[in-house]
């Protein structure tokens, strides 16, 4: 056998078990969305915030079924491009869905980026252009260098966000049984807007499991170790949220988380000085962790779509001695440096939320039409009810269409 012929055999190492996999989806969802948006989430729901994350949370479990059989169904890295691919075949639903992931990576980096230079302005005095050059810099030419990403790395990094969250709920635990979240023990006076325009933010914070499918290929038993990891890594995350947003409104309060730039250390400044500078840095890392990751995501799915000639030719082109698609990452940081500057955190995050959406409602049509298709499925496969693939579709539309309707009225 020729070498070629055999590196043609050659399949991704099968090395991530649950607990892996686990770890992996849990850390990429837990970040500093969560770190800076708990306060914005708490100035709009106030004592609702916790049922806003819980709102998000279960629009996220919705979606996740979706993933968990396609995942199975095409157990390969290509995620969301093939899935619409199988369901629509030809190239402009997939070239829609590439373009969307890219745009999703963007603005998630460029909102990842604004949120850490809330939390650098926290330890040290600087501007916040000069805060934003420095930083999305050093990322893009991080990302055009080359980065052995590691699973050792990314669970560090997911023990101390994951850590930090679920330190802070336990030293503020008291406060769980002062949550009054309906005035007078009623349903009577419910910041309806307030509660799902916060549902719609936070959702920002749950972004990131469907991004576990890309490495099925590497992954034991992947039918039954990505259902079970995606299902525990969102009712993991939902409930880290929800316990985490009830101390917070009940401690702090929703005025206090609101107007910091760092809402997660207001829950520990009784404790000293160490404590807020602790979560501080914890958020920080986060930031830029979450944001050199997106920034090199949309950097390699516009090389690739180059590749397949979904993009211009110049995106696929590939640094000599690096061996990075240097273009293409210059090209996405510099858009992603753009949207920093001129536009806010609320806003950067909400655009990410609006776009997932639109992705995750494609995924879903697609399911849906797959299932259509057939007499019956594959032996062996997780499968959920095709009413089911069509009410995530529902509730994505639902929740773009309710958002536009409270920016374009104010909810009146």
């Amino acid at each position: 056998m020729s070498y070629e012929q055999m590196a043609n055999q050659v399949t991704l190492k099968r090395a991530i078990g649950l607990p892996g996999l686990l770890c992996l989806g849990v850390g990429t969802m837990v970040g500093a969305g969560f770190y800076a948006l708990i306060g914005k989430v708490a100035g709009l729901a106030g004592q609702l915030a916790p049922v806003s994350m819980a709102v998000a949370g279960l629009v996220a479990l919705i979606n996740g079924f979706a993933f968990i059989e396609l995942a199975g169904r095409f157990p390969v890295s290509a995620g969301v491009a093939r899935y619409v691919s199988e369901a629509f075949g030809g190239h402009w639903a997939p070239r829609l869905a590439g373009w969307l992931v890219i745009a999703t990576g963007i603005v998630s980096a460029a909102t990842l980026a604004v949120a850490t230079i809330g939390f650098l302005q926290d330890l040290i005095v600087i501007h916040s252009v000069v805060g934003l050059v420095l930083v999305i810099t050093a990322l893009g030419l991080l990302a055009a260098w080359g980065i052995g990403e590691s699973v050792a790395l990314v669970a560090t990094i997911a023990v101390l966000e994951v850590g930090a969250l679920v330190v802070v709920f336990a030293l503020n635990a008291e406060y769980l049984t002062d949550w009054r979240p309906f005035s007078g023990g009623t349903l009577a006076g419910i910041p309806t807007i307030g509660l799902f325009s916060g549902a719609f933010l936070a959702f920002y914070a749950f972004i990131g499991f469907e991004d576990m499918v890309s490495i099925v290929e590497e992954v034991r038993e992947p039918r039954r170790t990505m259902a079970f990891g995606i299902l525990l890594s969102i009712i993991i995350t939902s409930l880290i949220y929800f316990l985490v947003s009830i101390v917070a409104v009940a401690g702090p309060g929703p005025e206090a988380l609101s107007a910091s730039a760092t809402p997660v250390a207001e829950l520990v400044t009784d404790l000293g000085r160490a404590a807020p500078l602790l979560i501080t840095v914890v958020s920080l890392l986060a930031g830029i962790n979450g944001a050199l990751v997106q920034l090199v995501m949309a950097a390699r799915v516009s090389h690739g779509m180059a590749k397949q000639r979904d993009a211009p030719s110049w995106l696929g082109r590939l640094h000599p001695r690096t061996r990075t698609p240097v273009l293409a990452t210059a090209s996405v940081s510099g858009i992603v440096l753009l949207l920093a500057l001129f536009f806010p955190l609320t806003t950067l995050a909400r655009t990410t939320s609006a776009i997932i959406l639109l992705v995750f409602a494609i995924v879903n049509l697609s399911l849906w039409w797959i299932k259509g298709r057939e007499a019956m499925p594959p032996p062996g496969l997780f499968t959920i009810p095709r009413w089911l693939p069509m009410l995530g579709f529902a509730c994505c539309l639902a929740a773009l269409m309710m958002e536009l309707w409270i920016r374009t009225t104010g909810g009146t």
